[in-house]
């Protein structure tokens, strides 16, 4: 099933049917780019050091001094709590739908995740083998 991250109904479906999914992910304004990633970081538990990946919208820059990496860390704080508050509709219609308790990263595990960045854009951080960068350049 090719779905949004963002609405996790397409992946509820999918684990519904026991079918593979494609994630096509751009990031949301609202917060930064990690808002969403947190759902491929933890679901993928990929590599992410707050003091040492530059959170978008904290005018960091990969050179960062104590206050700037102490700074990151409280914004990727707030960003985990956020999308904790966000998405926890989604874990109970996933509990409710699938019978059986779930939570945001045991269904939001796309097979194959399209990210439209690059990393002349962004900031390098580290991926996982099923994410393919697909912005940028590359479109």
């Amino acid at each position: 099933i090719f779905t949004d991250p963002l609405t996790p109904c397409g992946q509820i479906i999918a684990l519904h049917f026991s079918s593979p999914t494609v994630f096509s992910l751009r990031g949301i304004p609202l917060l930064s780019h990690k808002w969403s990633s947190l759902l491929d970081v933890h679901a993928a538990q990929s590599p992410d050091p707050p003091p040492y990946i530059p959170r978008m919208f904290s005018f960091n820059t990969d050179r960062m001094m104590f206050p700037q990496r102490v700074k990151n860390f409280l914004i990727s704080l707030s960003e985990s709590f956020t999308c904790s508050m966000v998405f926890s509709p989604f874990e109970s219609l996933a509990s409710d739908f699938l019978q059986k308790p779930m939570t945001i990263t045991q269904f939001c595990h796309g097979s194959i995740w399209l990210k439209r960045l690059d990393f002349v854009f962004h900031y390098p951080m580290p991926v996982m083998p099923n994410m393919i960068f697909t912005g940028a350049i590359n479109c």
